[in-house]
This record gives structure tokens, C-alpha cells and sequence, in this order.
């Protein structure tokens, strides 16, 4: 599904890793730059997932700090 917020396109994503999600979003400026968030963290629930990227995406496009993910993995 693709959103609209102050004039960007922006289409959240969420993709299945083992038993959790990762959430993404590609945004389309109305200028035509197009930018893609990449992972943007990882979730226990495909709906909290999709959550997230809208959010991230609505923070870029408003110009603010990206929220930060509920938890963050690191690889030793």
C-alpha cells in the first residue's frame, strides 16, 4: 500500500527473517529524488513491523530524527 504525507509516496515494507520481521520504506519526493530507508529494525509481529516504517517514513519526510527501534540485534 502506498501512503501520501505532504506530497511524498511512500510505500512501507516488511519482510520475514526466521521467526521475525524487519521493516523498510521507500519514499518518492515530489521532486522526483526517491530514497529508500532500508531495514529499519526488527519485530516480533508483521503489524508492528509495518507500524514502524510508516513512522520512519513520516519522520523523514517531516524532516525530524528517525525513531529508534524497540531493540537492536548485534552480531559477535
Amino acid at each position: 500500500m502506498i501512503f501520501y504525507h505532504h506530497g511524498a509516496a511512500i510505500q512501507p515494507s516488511v519482510t520475514r527473517v526466521g521467526r521475525a520481521f524487519v521493516a523498510r520504506a521507500s519514499i518518492l519526493e515530489q521532486d522526483g529524488q526517491a530514497t529508500s530507508l532500508g531495514d529499519l529494525g526488527l519485530f516480533a509481529s508483521k503489524d508492528g513491523a509495518y507500524r514502524f516504517a510508516i513512522r520512519c517514513a513520516f519522520a523523514f519526510v517531516d524532516g525530524e530524527t528517525l525513531p529508534l527501534p524497540p531493540f537492536k540485534i548485534t552480531h559477535q
